[in-house]
């Protein structure tokens, strides 16, 4: 994978502008808090984007996928504020899981998802190498 920054563009912190990558497309559908029995067993947001992104590498696992070739991830949350006020639990998280790998990102603040005690959902492209 090749990260994207435009010349004089400063460096983002906790994604990338752009990807490029050659190899496996693996998509993973939307991935929320719960455990792979459906339960959920956080009600905070920190404690459910650790299920959400457990929940998503085992998927890109089963494809033989690993964080590093995840090249572009949506999120979607139910409250901003609630999102803002967990960063530095969601960097923690994040390091301890991906490591220092940041994919092309978005983060949309929605009304609401599917499931009522879902906080956040998150949809995730990976690029398997040749």
């Amino acid at each position: 994978m090749r990260i994207l920054l435009p010349e004089g563009w400063p460096r983002p912190k906790g994604y990338a502008n752009g990807i490029a990558a050659t190899g496996e497309l693996v998509f993973v559908a939307g991935q929320i808090g719960w455990t792979p029995a459906g339960v959920f067993e956080e009600a905070t947001f920190s404690g459910q984007f650790r299920q959400t992104l457990d929940n998503t590498l085992a998927v890109l696992a089963n494809a033989g996928a690993r964080p590093e070739h995840v090249a572009r991830m949506t999120w979607y949350i139910t409250d901003k504020r609630a999102y803002l006020a967990s960063l530095a639990q969601i960097g923690a998280i994040w390091r301890e899981k991906m490591g220092r790998h940041y994919p092309a990102m978005a983060v949309v603040e929605v009304k609401a998802l599917i499931e009522d005690q879902a906080l956040i959902e998150i949809e995730t492209i990976a690029v398997i190498p040749p």
